[in-house]
């Protein structure tokens, strides 16, 4: 196999997990909708939380694309 080509396999590989980041981020904002709708009071509670694991979330997708990015450029 060339060196290229592997290059760019692993690199398909390593933003794998960006499918579990968009499952994810649904889920946490669907969840968020739905608390709010049940109950209203706790909106800005909810929506602080949520914001910090949507930040959480999120971080892990940079990772991967940063990953994905070094072993395209870097190695």
């Amino acid at each position: 196999m060339e060196p290229a080509a592997a290059k760019f396999i692993a690199a398909g590989i390593a933003v794998l997990p960006l499918f579990g980041v968009a499952y994810a981020l649904g889920m946490l904002f669907s969840s968020i909708i739905t608390a709010i709708g049940r109950n209203p009071s706790v909106a800005d509670t909810v929506k602080g939380t949520g914001l910090l694991y949507f930040a959480l979330i999120e971080a892990i997708a940079l990772f991967a694309l940063v990953i994905a990015l070094l072993m395209l450029f870097v190695l």
